[in-house]
């Protein structure tokens, strides 16, 4: 070859200059917040949130989960009027985070149907009503820290004194359930207790408005906790048998098991929003299962799909198993919840009928 040549090499021409087919229909534009329309006033969350969902990457992710939230708060049953029957799921860090009065905001204003969660998910709620959670570092050496009896979750510190003062106040409460318990027997009206029948008799006793769980009781928004024992609260109970001997408490997980999957199937409409993964995740999605599918879901985690988790699986992997409808409007958001959640937030469950009209 001339490497004079005034031509540039046709293979190099034919590989850079391919010709474009027209975009899809429909097809949104990338564009960012401009900055310049808010000179002079004050820029809302929501209006950021607004802004980043054209953005691309996971800004339009969050724009998506905000659209999906906001259909499903807008819905309503041409017949009934009912509206959609919204799960939440949450995982422990995240009550232990400042993401509990995020939840307890939609549970006080009956925002959803009913929540998931873990064993940690119920207990750090109680024990912030009794002593605090701080801020620490995620580089605290564990060996130091439990030198001074503190404990670490992530960059949060909880005082193991606190869970001293949640068992002083717990222990009591499973001795009068066990009591309640034990005079039911041989009546007419024999009690189970369940995981959701003791978190709505923990949020009646705690009596406190911090607590996401006493809204739930006053509201009558059901708990579940398929996972109840795996914490603190199982600790605890693992030490009233011996305090109780012979008599122990009896706790039914069929009976919830039963109770979510009705309401799913009953239901005219499901949402499901759930953050993290696991246990709250995926009985959230089984219990979808049961009427052959969500019709709207917003994941929040950072878990990947390469391990074959369900943690890490997309929605549609759950379209496959029958737990979000094929024609359902979905979207994983891949974000740390403490970042995303409140701006979605802000820009759905915050915002009043007219401010989402405008």
């Amino acid at each position: 070859m001339n490497s004079q040549s005034k031509s540039a090499p046709s293979s190099a021409v034919n590989a850079v200059f391919i010709n474009s087919q027209s975009v899809p229909e429909g097809s949104r534009q990338v564009n960012g917040i401009d900055f310049n329309q808010y000179t002079g006033k004050d820029i809302t969350v929501a209006d950021l949130v607004d802004g980043m969902a054209e953005m691309g990457f996971q800004a339009s992710a969050v724009g998506d989960a905000v659209q999906i939230i906001n259909e499903m708060r807008a819905w309503r049953d041409p017949e009934t009027g009912g509206k959609t029957t919204i799960f939440l799921g949450y995982t422990s860090n995240l009550i232990s985070s400042g993401l509990r009065e995020t939840f307890r905001y939609l549970v006080q204003h009956k925002h959803i149907s009913a929540i998931v969660t873990t064993a940690g998910g119920v207990e750090e709620d109680f024990i912030k009503c009794l002593a605090p959670t701080y801020l620490g570092s995620f580089s605290t050496p564990g060996q130091s820290l439990r030198a001074k009896g503190l404990n670490r979750i992530g960059n949060l510190i909880v005082p193991n004194n606190n869970y001293c003062a949640f068992e002083d106040w717990l222990m009591p409460i499973l001795d009068k359930m066990l009591e309640e318990q034990e005079a039911s027997w041989g009546t007419d009206h024999q009690l189970h207790w369940t995981p959701s029948k003791i978190i709505h008799r923990l949020g009646k006793e705690i009596n406190n408005e911090n607590s996401v769980y006493y809204w739930a009781y006053k509201n009558d928004i059901p708990v579940f906790c398929p996972a109840l024992t795996d914490g603190s609260m199982g600790d605890m109970m693992y030490f009233h048998t011996f305090k109780s001997s012979p008599q122990q408490l009896r706790v039914d997980i069929v009976e919830d098991l039963r109770k979510i999957n009705t309401m799913s199937v009953r239901a005219k409409r499901v949402g499901m929003i759930i953050l993290g993964g696991g246990v709250v995740k995926h009985h959230i999605a089984n219990a979808c299962l049961m009427r052959n599918g969500a019709e709207s879901a917003v994941y929040i985690n950072t878990a990947q799909e390469f391990d074959g988790s369900d943690a890490g699986a997309q929605p549609d992997e759950a379209v496959s198993w029958g737990k979000i409808k094929a024609d359902a409007k979905n979207v994983k958001v891949y974000a740390e919840a403490t970042v995303a959640f409140p701006l979605i937030v802000a820009a759905t469950f915050a915002r009043t009928e007219k401010q989402l009209q405008k």
